[in-house]
């Protein structure tokens, strides 16, 4: 008897459906279990957990013949998530369950020896996968429910064990459907440990560099001596950065799904990332990969900051995998079993020492280094990657009676309000424009039709272009980073005073 079911299968950030065929032969007297359609080794295994399963919650399985094809038979099987479709498609063969009650459904879950079901990854791009294509019902392990309900359309049935489930197919004992909380963001809601803007003495120079870098989605890098406090001003950025929309925390709770980070509790992302990897990360753990690719830290920053420590520290290969991802905000990754894109749309805060002794510039260190050996470690920064930076910043020593002042600064949460002010402003102007998400993804075009100067700031990067010998992307810098200035001020022009604080971020050369 042959028995079809629904399963899923991952390629990246989608999902595709998997015929689970189930043919069982009585007739045939040596008995065999036998899984085609390019399993891997977790696959192939499900045949004992399955059999397991299956006679430890008290069901029969008869010890005759079985071939389990996983359709399409060309594409790749990995993992045990195929573990409950098969073990469904068995039963249904054997005439334990009725065939009429898994139509129409979806099976995900991984089976324990003792028929219980377990959490897989990447439930929730499964069950959207599910919801495309027209299916109404998704089985899936109970800790599964809360993040497969964050997709509406599809009725989610969580699942104890196999031999609740087959009550339930049977209509005996029926597992009433998850039923979602409403989705919503929380206000306000900042990641833990991050730094508000109150605690951090001095730096004012600094913190308004984060503040336009939030404002439009600026790249940043922090130059200065050990201890100045660029980490600690790095750690503040998502504290300033608009809250997430309900779109921007599926989106990013999406890519936690597949990289199984989610809480089962609380599975919606809801403040945007904070990614801080070491300088000693591979090219794969950046931008993702493996034998099964899988997001990477910079995909795990979408929609957020990825914050690289000692940035010249870095591989200069490793460096360089960043300049597309900053460019086009995806990576792609080409595998034998064809092409995956994940999205990489965040905001990178770079952090490094001016010279390898980390005192050149410093006002209570002298600097140990040569001129050639501080030219050769800035020059680990290529020009193409600096020129993806837009905001370059040197950061300096907080003074003695500012570390000991008891005042506090103005706090993260009215920088955050100035920085949604901002943002509105830009949504509205990019209206009906696909792809602009702030002012830092605007094009050429979109500067000469959006960016409206004064003459008086007209005349002044006139002669900052010619004095500066500014290139053509330095220029089209300075302009995107005077229309977040003017957002930031409610100008609906860009002024003078709006370019000339642009002007002051770019790229110091070194001099000994």
């Amino acid at each position: 008897m042959l028995a079809i079911v629904n399963a899923c299968a991952l390629l990246g950030l989608e999902g595709r459906i998997i015929e689970v065929e189930v043919d069982f032969n009585p007739r045939v007297g040596v008995p065999s279990f036998n899984i085609v359609g390019l399993p891997d080794s977790a696959v192939k295994e499900s045949r004992e957990r399955v059999r397991a399963a299956i006679k430890n919650a008290r069901l029969q399985f008869p010890n005759k013949a079985y071939v389990v094809n996983l359709s399409p038979a060309d594409m790749p099987k990995h993992g045990p998530a195929y573990d409950l479709a098969i073990a469904v498609g068995v039963l249904a063969a054997t005439d334990q369950v009725p065939l009429d009650s898994i139509a129409d459904s979806l099976f995900l879950g991984e089976l324990s020896l003792d028929g219980s079901v377990r959490h897989i990854k990447g439930i929730m791009p499964m069950v959207y996968t599910a919801f495309e294509r027209g299916i109404s019902r998704v089985y899936v392990a109970a800790e599964d429910a809360p993040q497969a309900g964050l997709i509406t359309g599809v009725q989610i049935i969580p699942v104890e064990s196999l031999g609740h489930l087959v009550e339930h197919l049977y209509g005996l004992q029926p597992i009433p459907p998850y039923t979602p909380p409403p989705l919503n963001i929380e206000a306000g809601l900042i990641p833990e440990g991050i730094v508000d803007f109150a605690d951090i003495k001095g730096q004012q120079h600094s913190k308004r560099a984060l503040e336009i870098a939030a404002g439009g989605n600026h790249n940043i890098l922090f130059s200065g001596s050990p201890g100045v406090g660029k980490t600690l001003l790095a750690r503040a950025m998502p504290g300033i950065l608009p809250r997430l929309t309900l779109e921007e925390a599926l989106e990013v709770t999406r890519i936690y799904s597949v990289a199984d980070m989610l809480r089962g509790d609380h599975p919606l992302v809801q403040s945007r990332p904070f990614r801080a990897p070491h300088h000693t990360i591979s090219q794969a753990g950046l931008v993702g990969g493996g034998s099964i690719p899988k997001p990477g830290e910079i995909s795990l920053a979408h929609r957020g900051v990825l914050f690289v420590d000692e940035i010249v520290e870095m591989s200069s290969k490793t460096l360089e995998v960043l300049r597309q991802p900053i460019e086009d905000k995806i990576v792609t990754i080409s595998r034998a079993q064809g092409t995956m894109t994940f999205p990489a749309n965040f905001l990178l805060v770079g952090a490094m020492n001016p010279c390898p002794c980390g005192y050149y510039g410093d006002t209570a260190r002298a600097c140990t280094c040569s001129p050639t050996m501080i030219a050769r470690y800035q020059g680990r920064l290529s020009g193409p990657l600096l020129d993806r930076i837009d905001l370059h910043v040197d950061v300096p020593r907080v003074e003695y009676d500012k570390l000991m002042t008891a005042d506090r600064a103005e706090s993260s949460a009215a920088v955050r309000e100035r920085v949604e002010q901002a943002r509105e402003r830009q949504r509205q102007r990019f209206a009906g424009r696909a792809g602009l998400y702030a002012n830092a993804d605007m094009g050429v075009s979109e500067i000469q039709q959006l960016c409206i100067l004064s003459t008086e700031a007209r005349q002044l990067l006139e002669v900052s272009t010619k004095r500066l010998q500014l290139s053509a992307r330095s220029y089209h810098r300075i302009i995107k980073l005077s229309r977040t200035i003017a957002d930031l001020d409610g100008s609906h022009h860009i002024e003078i005073a709006h370019v000339a604080e642009a002007i002051q971020y770019r790229p110091r050369q070194s001099s000994h």
